[in-house]
């Protein structure tokens, strides 16, 4: 027997029992569906079986890392379903793309039409799967058999980035007869992967799930066109270079090609900072409001784009809404006690606006900024007066919400939202989100220009991505135009510097669990010096040497 110490109490079970059997028999004690487990803090599946003495604790389908695992656990029976109605033989590639809305937008490639009756099929089967209660079986596999297998399945980007694994077996997924490889843990069995919902959508369809926050819920799918074909234009760029995944990038990485694909893709995002530029002047707008979530490079980006307004005969003067905030003794408190500079009312919206309509009105103010030493709003002692060529460049969170501009004209706004918006995925079924893509930024600038450790800045991340939930992500689609900064070459020069910084990760502290995901994460990209990298280019923002940024 041993003793399992769960919720301030200690039980007694046979050695080698499944943890599944424990959560059989403590479920009605949560409010949500258990999908993980943590022994001694380590996460680990429901399947597994208890040896010794330990903690034991539950995840939930309304944790982050529960619903990260659901996620997955659905896609895998989405595909089963997929490869069961149109048969293997009929399919070249199903590929998981990008998020949207609360969904990923997939892809069938092969003898196959995606249309209303496809969608009812799969969704039925998927129903049908689920209804099943099916086991998700983890097994061993050799690489060199792994590959195999998926080469048998005409699974060419799986086959690609185990070519790079330097592990000698694998994990491979088993799911009634289908197998497959998923980056992360999975759910024990399909009975608890209830809440789904497939939406046609452009040339594929939208794989609708819950949030943590709903469980339960489905939401509604609401299309954000803008973002989406953002998210599109790079992904048919990726695809013509052949850069779609890891597996392919890392073969340009050891053909010492990926200077050339460097060098393409920084000529892409100049094009398409000159188009913004091109399209602001030709409206002849007065400010440009820049919004994105953190580490989107929005630095690089507005003098980036300062350049090419200039290029277009117009002068920008850069405006942070920083320097609005309110004093510290007025900032707002979030739900932990702690201030809250997320929220609109942290930054004196009022003044902010009585600057700039006077001046659109041609009237001089005197330019504000925030002494955040002192936490007070102060005078620059510098003035502003704008002439016929001039024009404001603005940086904030909340520079797409109208309530940050409610006293300007529409016609004299132009809004551009930014973001990191990687259609670079690990294989075709295992995608990178966009917020694993600016962690992994974050903290590497973080760590060389505040001194902050990977703990420090993986602390902090919950409750920055809690205000891009609040106050970026709903007025995305209100931009005139949307940026996207993610390079397919980032991840591999990335990997010089988070990798040993979330080695540093303490094993007993609460961010072990997700510095370890990181890793894994970063042991198939091949690493790439940052020498060659231009001296504009939005990378550098984080990983040093910009000519862009005073440091």
């Amino acid at each position: 027997m041993i003793n399992v110490t769960m919720k301030n109490r200690t039980i007694q079970v046979e050695s080698h029992t499944a943890i599944v059997e424990l959560v059989k028999k403590y479920r009605d004690e949560y409010d949500h569906d258990i999908i993980l487990a943590k022994v001694d803090g380590r996460l680990t599946e429901v399947s597994k079986s208890l040896t010794k003495d330990c903690d034991l604790e539950f995840i939930t389908l309304a944790d982050q890392i529960g619903n990260e695992c659901y996620r997955r656990s659905v896609t895998f029976v989405m595909l089963k379903a997929i490869y069961k109605i149109v048969g293997p033989i009929n399919i070249d590639k199903v590929s998981v793309n990008y998020s949207i809305s609360s969904g990923l937008y997939c892809t069938v490639k092969g003898r196959v039409e995606i249309n209303d009756e496809f969608i009812d099929r799969v969704q039925t089967e998927m129903e049908r799967i689920v209804e099943r209660n099916i086991d998700i079986e983890k097994n061993s596999m050799r690489t060199t058999e792994a590959i195999d297998l998926f080469k048998g399945y005409g699974m060419t980007d799986k086959v690609k980035l185990l070519k790079y694994r330097r592990s000698s077996h694998v994990n491979v997924y088993n799911l009634g007869g289908f197998k497959d490889y998923f980056y992360g843990y999975m759910s024990y069995s399909t009975g608890i992967l209830k809440y789904f919902k497939l939406y046609k959508y452009d040339d594929g369809f939208v794989l609708q799930m819950p949030t943590k926050d709903n469980p339960e819920i489905v939401p509604e799918f609401k299309p954000q066109k803008n973002t989406f074909n953002a998210f599109k234009a790079s992904q048919e760029w990726s695809e013509k270079m052949n850069v779609s995944t890891i597996g392919y990038v890392n073969s340009r990485i050891t053909d010492e090609s990926i200077n050339d694909i460097m060098m393409i893709e920084e000529a892409f995002q100049e094009k398409q900072i000159a188009d913004i530029a091109s399209d602001i002047a030709s409206k002849g707008v007065k400010f440009v409001l820049i919004a994105g979530p953190s580490s989107s490079g929005k630095t690089s980006f507005s003098h980036r784009l300062s350049i090419q307004l200039m290029a277009q005969g117009l002068n920008p003067h850069p405006i942070s809404v920083d320097n609005y905030f309110v004093d510290r003794v007025d900032n707002p408190v979030d739900e932990d006690g702690k201030l809250d500079y997320e929220v609109i009312e942290a930054v004196d919206t009022e003044l902010f606006n009585k600057d700039m309509k006077m001046l659109l009105d041609g009237e001089e103010i005197s330019k504000k900024q925030y002494n955040f030493d002192a936490g007070v709003r102060e005078l620059s002692g510098e003035k502003l007066k704008l002439a016929d060529d001039d024009i404001l460049v603005i940086e904030g969170i909340h520079c797409l919400n109208e309530k940050m501009s409610y006293a300007l004209p529409k016609e004299h706004k132009y809004k551009i939202y930014i973001s990191a918006l990687t259609t670079l995925n690990i294989d075709e079924h295992n995608r990178i989100s966009t917020s694993d893509w600016r962690l992994l930024r974050r903290l590497v600038r973080d760590l060389r220009t505040r001194g902050k450790s990977a703990q420090t800045t993986m602390e902090m991340w919950y409750r920055v991505r809690r205000g891009e939930e609040k106050n970026i992500y709903p007025y995305q689609d209100e931009a005139d135009a949307v940026f996207n900064s993610a390079m397919v070459y980032e991840p591999s020069v990335l990997k010089v510097y988070a990798e040993p910084a979330l080695f540093s990760v303490p094993e007993d502290s609460p961010e072990f669990i997700e510095a370890n995901r990181l890793l894994k994460f970063l042991d198939y990209v091949l690493p790439l010096p940052k020498d060659d990298i231009p001296k504009n280019s939005l990378v550098r923002e984080f990983v040093g040497g910009s000519a862009l940024i005073k440091e």
